[in-house]
């Protein structure tokens, strides 16, 4: 469905992505590991059209079409749908004017039955739609940032860090959600997250990406099961002594 092949993304003269390749396949959920900083981000960002005349190398392809070196806009309209780091949602709209932004792109009936949607998965943001989004708690305005993403009936849907600031209960809800719109409407969807185990729990397939490079790849059961992804990702080590502890610090595999 989206295939990015080979792309260099640059800050100035500091490579940010070095020949990274990825397949979305249509209606998973494909997750993206890493640890802050190894460009997981840069990678949505990139494919969203939002880092100026990026990608440097490398191509970028939504079926037959590429959409490297697009507007946002003219990507946001193929139905690429994008929920930044941080939230960034309206502050000074209240929750229901914000999810009307989300449909600004649509055409036609519809939006109604969506936006009923959006309130039969948070129900929060029904309680509190006429409230304005800045006096929200983080896991609320986590929770209206997604809803707003799902009034444009995205074909692949991006959430970058969704777990970010959140309590564990919040956490667990907001993927509970996840995996809900994967299954019941079969979006596609990429998730960029350091939360490893949260990631693997809803995800198809996933990358580990170590500076600006992936470095492993494979189902969720792959990962999850790998060496090193669960002792430097998951926390579970693999190694110990009779006395019950590591006796050294284990290089990576892909070193």
């Amino acid at each position: 469905m989206l295939e990015v092949k080979n792309i260099e993304t640059l800050y100035g003269l500091v490579m940010a992505l070095r020949g990274v390749s990825l397949k979305l396949a249509e209606g998973q959920i494909t997750a993206v590991l890493g640890a802050n900083g190894a460009g997981k981000s840069t990678l949505i960002k990139t494919i969203m059209g939002l880092i100026e005349d990026q990608p440097d190398k490398g191509t970028i392809w939504l079926d037959d079409k590429r959409i490297d070196h697009k507007d946002t806009e003219e990507i946001v309209r193929l139905g690429l749908a994008f929920v930044p780091e941080g939230r960034q949602v309206f502050a000074e709209l209240t929750v229901q004017e914000n999810l009307a932004m989300g449909a600004y792109t649509r055409r036609g009936s519809g939006v109604r039955a969506d936006l009923e949607r959006v309130f039969g998965l948070f129900p929060r943001l029904l309680e509190r739609q006429r409230q304005l989004a800045g006096t929200l708690s983080g896991g609320e305005q986590q929770m209206l940032a997604i809803g707003r993403a799902l009034m444009m009936r995205p074909r692949i849907l991006f959430l970058d860090e969704p777990s970010l600031g959140l309590s564990p209960l919040l956490v667990r809800e907001i993927f509970a959600t996840i995996a809900r719109v994967n299954a019941e409407d079969h979006t596609t969807i990429l998730l960029v997250e350091q939360n490893a185990n949260m990631a693997l729990s809803v995800c198809h397939q996933g990358y580990v990406m170590e500076n600006g490079r992936f470095v492993l790849a494979g189902s969720a059961q792959e990962l999850a099961n790998d060496p090193d992804v669960r002792e430097f990702y998951l926390g579970i080590q693999s190694e110990v002594s009779v006395k019950g502890y590591q006796r050294y610090k284990r290089k990576k595999r892909w070193r």
